[in-house]
């Protein structure tokens, strides 16, 4: 009888495509790299043990494992060399891109400086000020009592800034013996290429896991860097904190899909649970939008709860995942409020809560299961909404206000008038992903399988939470626990499908999100293509279903659209790379050889966010304001120092620049005439609109601005009236930029003072 057991499951093994037997129940788990796992798909038929990267393992009769044979390590080891080369390509890729487009080699250190853009080279700075303080010590107490990133002020950047990156690398400079021969820029720049090669083996990785096929990872890698305008902006944002956090984003999902592969051994568990808490805590560290990204996981999770994929310790687990991930990120922050008042850790918190009082939530009929799913997900929104509501007054936290006027701005719930929420709405990258972008995406037949397997999948997914919902009073423990019980889709495939489809409508609303969604689009389009799950119906509908032609196509598809792909693509990669360029901007490099060399190292400068950032880096000067814009009262300083590209009197805006401790003033034409955005939304109109004026130039007007009672600062100042020569004195100009010193203003007299006086 046992051995009649044992043929029939060898027939099913071989009926899929197994090369080996799995092990018996009770006996050893010991299957390619990280264990054996139950699969449970509508294709199967019958429960089967797979390992998590497809293969399987086997037991001698005393429980111990025996070795892999040759054509499973070979199958390992191209896999993971084809990991490792397409990784390597992607760092080559970036690297050279970076290199011929400004000729980056042969600049000057100022311009290499210049080329970190806007908040890059504010995040840049700081690791260049770690790397000249005289000890590792000095340096970080230089970043703790910060008095050079805001005037009149003195602020802790550790607590304030995720640099914790920036003083990694400082510090690991400084202790290796690479000072002689790697310079530091080469050191920093090196290190976040070497994070996208990273990227692409955890997306190698999650696409392997998901189809059991090396193959789904390496057309992933393929439209990885084929896709790269659409995947990473890595070369000309290096410094940016989603370069350095998408990576360990990427590896967090592989874990989770790992993770959730069934049948793991306690041991294999506990290593998933530190891979994805690690993971978890340095993509918190490395980026501050970090709580708005893992709430979107939060309900993720929360959905596979509600539709019976996950059992109650993995949501327990994935959800303390992450508030561990958040409190360890809070206390390396100094004890970050804006962290504790996340809406994040306010939606887990509210989500076990009420998951623990409601006991009975999956039991009774479909109905009454749906009308209690509804019921236990408006108790977790309203509780999530006051515990947030109550931990910010506590805190007295408004520091990320300015996100939610966005939401409510773009999705027209509250004023438009609103300046923080205006200057996010008007930049491109957070309007809507625009067509293009899936032109883009088609051309390089990425779209097309990826919208086949997101349909046939979800579809797959509707299915399997309908069949849950009608299973009465049974956990998902006990149904994936009983005999012959199917599930349509497994949990880690439920988990990413659900991942691209809320990153999905996240990028689509919001187009700098995309970089989260495309990355992850490659590893499903390429699960699809070389699964079984979209070639079994299709080939049964043409009722031509064998395991032969099924296992023919799941190779041949993939290797021949690769051959497409390197035919079409390889030598326009190959051109881009090779195309040379130069970096040129004279009159900005002139601008910080004149603060360097004409003003004292003390001086305060007011300007634009984006120049200030690069003032700070290459001159070292003091600032009024900053691109990091996650605190309250930062923003409104920013708001005040633009008034000098409002309609404002010179008195006004010589009070608002010496209030700000400002002895210097920069002002730029390409924001004074800026012809860059649309009217409506060029700074001098946010800033007219806020201060209720008329804008400039042709077209309507709301009916409640007025005609400014002065004419606009920047242009006035450029005419020398007595007005403005009073109270600013012109000290450096060229074609782009002119600077302005403020004057102090004189303290009136002894004599004057005693005049009252003497007429009495």
């Amino acid at each position: 009888m046992e051995l009649r057991k044992r043929l029939k499951r060898n027939k099913l093994k071989h009926k899929f495509g197994l090369s080996q037997d799995a092990p018996s129940e009770g006996r050893c788990s010991s299957n390619m790299m990280l264990g054996t796992a139950r699969s449970h798909g509508p294709q199967e038929g019958d429960r089967r043990n797979v390992s998590l990267f497809g293969g399987s393992g086997t037991c001698s009769g005393s429980g111990n494992p025996q070795r892999w044979p040759w054509g499973l390590r070979v199958s390992m080891a191209t896999g993971l060399f084809l990991a490792v080369l397409l990784a390597g390509t992607q760092a080559w890729c970036v690297n050279s891109l970076h290199e011929n487009l400004l000729w980056f080699s042969q600049l000057m250190e100022v311009e290499r400086e210049i080329s970190f853009r806007t908040e890059c080279g504010l995040y840049y700075s700081y690791y260049k000020q770690m790397l000249q303080a005289p000890t590792i010590q000095e340096g970080l107490s230089d970043l703790i009592h910060d008095n050079l990133t805001e005037s009149k002020r003195t602020i802790n950047l550790l607590q304030r800034m995720n640099i914790y990156q920036e003083v990694f690398l400082s510090v690991l400079y400084r202790l290796l013996p690479i000072q002689s021969y790697l310079e530091p820029v080469y050191f920093y720049i090196y290190t976040v290429f070497s994070l996208q090669a990273v990227y692409v083996i955890a997306l190698y990785l999650t696409a392997w896991l998901l189809s059991g096929s090396w193959l789904a990872g390496a057309l992933t890698g393929v439209w990885y860097i084929l896709n790269r305008v659409d995947t990473t902006r890595v070369e000309f944002t290096i410094s940016l904190r989603e370069n350095w956090s998408l990576p360990f984003l990427a590896l967090q999902v592989a874990a989770i899909t790992c993770y959730l592969r069934p049948q793991l051994t306690a041991l294999q568990q506990k290593v998933m649970v530190w891979l994805m808490y690690v993971t978890t805590f340095c993509f918190c560290l490395t980026w501050q939008f970090n709580q708005f990204i893992l709430l979107v996981q939060a309900l993720i999770i929360y959905t596979l709860d509600c539709i019976d994929f996950l059992t109650t310790t993995q949501v327990t687990t994935l959800y303390l995942v992450q508030v561990c991930g958040l409190l360890s990120v809070w206390l390396l922050q100094f004890c970050n409020s804006m962290i504790l008042g996340s809406l994040v850790l306010s939606f887990i918190v509210a989500a076990l809560f009420i998951r623990h009082c409601q006991s009975g939530l999956k039991t009774g009929s479909p109905l009454a299961r749906l009308g209690k799913l509804l019921l236990h997900t408006a108790m977790v929104l309203l509780l999530t909404f006051t515990i947030n509501y109550l931990a910010k007054q506590v805190l007295q936290l408004r520091s990320d206000e300015h996100i939610f006027k966005f939401i409510k701005s773009k999705f027209a719930l509250g004023q438009t008038r609103d300046f923080d929420a205006s200057l996010y709405l008007c930049e491109e990258a957070f309007g809507v992903l625009p067509l293009d972008t899936l032109e883009r995406l088609a051309g390089t037949l990425l779209l097309y399988p990826y919208i086949l397997t997101l349909l046939l999948l979800s579809g797959m997914l509707v299915v399997s939470a309908l069949q849950n919902l009608r299973a009465k009073g049974v956990s998902v423990e006990e149904r994936k626990g009983a005999e012959g019980r199917m599930v349509a889709l497994r949990p880690d495939v439920a988990y990413n499908v659900l991942h691209t489809l809320f990153y999905g409508l996240l990028a689509i609303s919001t187009m700098r999100m995309k970089y989260i969604w495309t990355g992850h689009m490659c590893a499903i389009a390429a699960y699809g293509v070389c699964g079984t799950e979209l070639w079994t119906p299709l080939l049964t509908t043409l009722r031509c279903n064998s395991k032969v032609l099924l296992r023919f196509v799941r190779y041949a598809v993939p290797l021949a659209m690769m051959a497409c792909l390197y035919y079409k693509f390889w030598p326009k990669l190959m051109e881009e790379v090779s195309e040379l360029r130069e970096f040129h901007d004279p009159d900005t490099v002139e601008l910080m050889t004149w603060i360097s060399t004409n003003t004292h190292k003390g001086a305060v400068f007011a300007g634009s966010m984006q120049l200030l950032a690069g003032i700070k880096l290459c001159t070292g000067r003091v600032l009024t304001n900053h691109p990091h814009y996650e605190d309250k009262d930062l923003r409104e300083r920013t708001r005040q120092v633009y008034q000098v590209y409002a309609r404002q009197s010179p008195e006004d805006v010589h009070e608002i620049l010496r209030a700000a401790g400002a002895d210097y003033v920069v002002l730029e034409n390409s924001i004074c005439y800026e012809r860059r955005h649309r009217r409506g939304c060029r700074l001098r109109d946010l800033l007219d609109l806020a201060n209720g004026h008329i804008m400039d130039g042709p077209g309507e007007n709301d009916p409640d601005l007025v005609p400014a009672s002065h004419p606009r600062f920047c242009e006035a100042i450029k005419t020398d009236p007595a007005g403005y020569t009073a109270l600013f004195t012109r000290t450096f100009q060229n074609k782009t930029f002119h600077v302005y010193r403020v004057k102090k203003k004189r303290k009136k007299s002894a004599k004057t003072l005693s005049e009252p006086g003497a007429t009495q």
